[in-house]
């Protein structure tokens, strides 16, 4: 702030220089004038300049500080009342500024939300058709054709269920239920909705789940589990996936791994971005690289932490580590 100062100053500072250096100049010229009073008195100057930008720079920059908070929260309050016209007209400028900006942010709030409603409001719609369509797959008695329909259904399905819940991350703190969660139902669930996909891929379950409940929300760590276990049969053939819960130093710890062609080193640390796909198979037109960007976002708030360990063709492991009680207690209040 003082540098800021200086400059926002200099061209009086200079002035003020050049008038010493003239009274110099002129002493230097006219005998009449001492040369050594002409000195003492650019001297005393110079010290009366030093005092006077002192008390000014903090008798104008107190209003400018103030503006510092007001740009991070657009709160007025904390802006001090202006006493110089200058800074009375910046005033009255915020003061209109920041009503439009607070009008604006309020209407784009609404539009948002006007929009969210919408657009859940027509998935809600199109699950209807597409449960019919469900039932009436399962008539279909060619196995082939019925096998490639149910894939289908079942990609617009992981879609639509993905839209949904990204349009309620952003508010998932405000809709959250932490309880003891069975792991066994949760997880049989999601497999079984999977079920069409792995048969026609040919991949099994190992599963060994040596604790059987976590801490957490049940509608949630479904959606965490189901993206996970999207993610490894999409990138499996013929094998199995295993599936195991233990405890580790006072956190439990569920595992899920796959056999199928594992990640590339490079592309290890962006897996989670939003959008990214991979490098190595960019034409895969069947990634969104949505799903384990939500997966971890939905984590985030049940303080979840998801770890990934992969290895080029040979597979891939999601570690998921659940929290402590204690940690909920800190949060939730529980």
């Amino acid at each position: 702030m003082i540098k800021k100062y200086i400059m926002e100053r200099k061209s009086w500072i200079f002035f003020f220089l050049f008038m010493q250096l003239f009274i110099l100049f002129v002493s230097y010229l006219d005998a009449a004038i001492s040369l050594q009073s002409a000195f003492y008195i650019v001297f005393l100057l110079t010290i009366m300049l030093i005092l006077f930008v002192i008390v000014r720079y903090k008798k104008e920059t107190k209003f400018y500080k103030s503006l510092e908070e007001w740009e991070s929260d657009l709160d007025l309050s904390n802006v001090l009342h202006a006493e110089s016209p200058f800074e009375k007209m910046v005033e009255s400028t915020l003061v209109n500024q920041t009503n439009l900006l607070k009008q604006a942010a309020w209407e784009n709030r609404v539009s948002l939300e006007e929009e969210k409603d919408e657009l859940l409001s027509w998935i809600h719609e199109v699950k209807t058709p597409l449960t019919a369509m469900h039932l009436i797959i399962e008539r279909v008695e060619e196995e082939k054709i019925k096998s490639q329909l149910s894939y289908e259904w079942l990609r617009i399905h992981m879609l639509l269920d993905q839209q949904l819940h990204q349009k309620r991350i952003p508010f998932m703190e405000n809709d959250l239920y932490i309880e003891h969660v069975e792991l066994e139902p949760l997880i049989f669930k999601e497999i079984k909705a999977l079920q069409s996909w792995c048969m026609q891929k040919g991949i099994g379950f190992d599963i060994e789940l040596k604790v059987p409940s976590v801490l957490s929300d049940a509608k949630w760590l479904s959606f965490i589990i189901r993206q996970i276990l999207t993610n490894a049969v999409k990138y499996s053939e013929s094998s199995d996936i295993v599936i195991k819960s233990s405890m580790q130093k006072g956190h439990v710890q569920l595992e899920i791994r796959d056999f199928g062609r594992g990640i590339d080193p490079k592309d290890l640390p962006r897996i989670f971005d939003k959008g990214f796909t991979s490098t190595t198979a960019h034409q895969d037109q069947a990634a969104t690289g949505m799903g384990l960007y939500l997966a971890k976002k939905a984590a985030e708030p049940l303080l979840i932490d998801i770890d990934v360990q992969s290895q080029l063709h040979e597979g891939t492991t999601f570690t998921i580590t659940f929290p402590e009680k204690n940690e909920f207690v800190r949060i939730t209040g529980m």
